[in-house]
């Protein structure tokens, strides 16, 4: 299968890297010119994922239509954007998903988003505990791939496993997303404790907790338990929560620190997906009668709308309830 991939950044190119790690051309189509030039010349993104030789079997573009002869195409852009570049890709190619997050607005996953503009394309969604510079490496790595059509699955799955990146297969598309996206805003949560210096308990809570409101939120809107608790679920929310390799994770510790989000945001070139999914998933939680205190806490601190000391005195002084 002619593999193309759909978004320049981090993930992107190492997804990239990955797939011409078997010496099969992939095709990578970049919103940056200097990404392309860069790519296509040194063999390189020094924007997005610096120190990393890439293949000279990755391809980049700047033009959608060429991502036209492709069998598979994986989609690795920014989840508020992922409406507007999925409408320009072909019509008919089986779309990968790779972006976390909820839609604002429509409070839709990526997968209906990308269903709503493409209704002929086969969609499914790769999502996991991955840090992009380690799968370009070739490191060790374990991800779900959801995809409601087996066969198609089985297929991809052929495709993107290497003897160091093994996807598991799942027919729960909602449930890994709703992993994906919701696990970005509680790394903000978990950054916030290790900036204000609240400890290890402090942040061992936060994960038991926080898995505990993706659960709740996850089952309201149709997952399987089983899905959240695995790779796309608590699997990726222990790593995120666990390393500044996280942009969430250290979005979440200069809040912590003390810094605005506004100012930590502006500086930012890569996405913290979190930021941007945290207001929407309070609003999907609130719409469906989920109480998800860690998360409001969040935007709580994203809006500037309370101290940080006000808003950890106000999580711990919640009634005791049964777990």
């Amino acid at each position: 299968m002619k593999a193309g991939v759909i978004g320049a950044g981090a993930w992107g190119t190492a997804l990239a890297q990955l797939l011409a790690a078997d010496g099969a051309p992939v095709r990578l189509w970049a919103l940056e010119p200097e990404v392309v030039d860069a790519v296509n010349r040194d063999h390189a993104n020094p924007l997005y994922l610096p120190d990393i030789p890439l293949s000279a079997g990755i391809e980049a573009t700047g033009a959608m239509a060429a991502m036209a002869d492709r069998d598979l195409l994986l989609v690795v852009c920014p989840a508020q954007h992922l409406r507007s570049v999925v409408a320009q890709a072909p019509a008919g190619v089986p779309l990968i998903l790779c972006s976390k997050g909820i839609e604002a607005g429509s409070h839709l996953l990526m997968s209906q988003v990308a269903q709503q503009v493409q209704p002929q394309s086969p969609i499914a969604v790769l999502s996991g505990p991955t840090f992009a510079s380690e799968v370009a490496q070739g490191l060790p790595t374990a991800i779900t791939l959801a995809c409601a059509d087996a066969d198609l699955a089985a297929r991809i799955a052929a495709r993107i496993a290497r003897p160091a990146f093994r996807p598991y297969l799942s027919d729960d598309v909602i449930g890994a997303e709703i992993g994906g996206a919701v696990k970005n805003v509680l790394a903000i949560a978990c950054g916030v404790a290790e900036g204000a210096g609240l400890g290890l308990n402090a942040r061992a809570a936060l994960i038991s907790r926080g898995f505990a409101e993706m659960t709740r939120f996850g089952l309201a809107r149709g997952a399987r338990a089983e899905t959240l608790g695995g790779l796309s679920g608590l699997g990726d929310l222990v790593l995120t929560c666990s390393s500044t390799n996280s942009r969430n994770f250290s979005l979440g510790k200069g809040l912590g620190e003390g810094h605005s989000a506004a100012s930590l945001l502006a500086h930012r070139r890569t996405v913290a997906e979190g930021a941007f999914t945290a207001p929407v998933l309070r609003e999907a939680a609130r719409a469906s009668g989920v109480e998800m205190p860690v998360v409001e806490a969040v935007c709580a601190l994203l809006e500037d709308a309370a101290p940080l000391s006000q808003v950890i005195d106000a999580l711990l002084a919640r009634p005791i309830r049964a777990e």
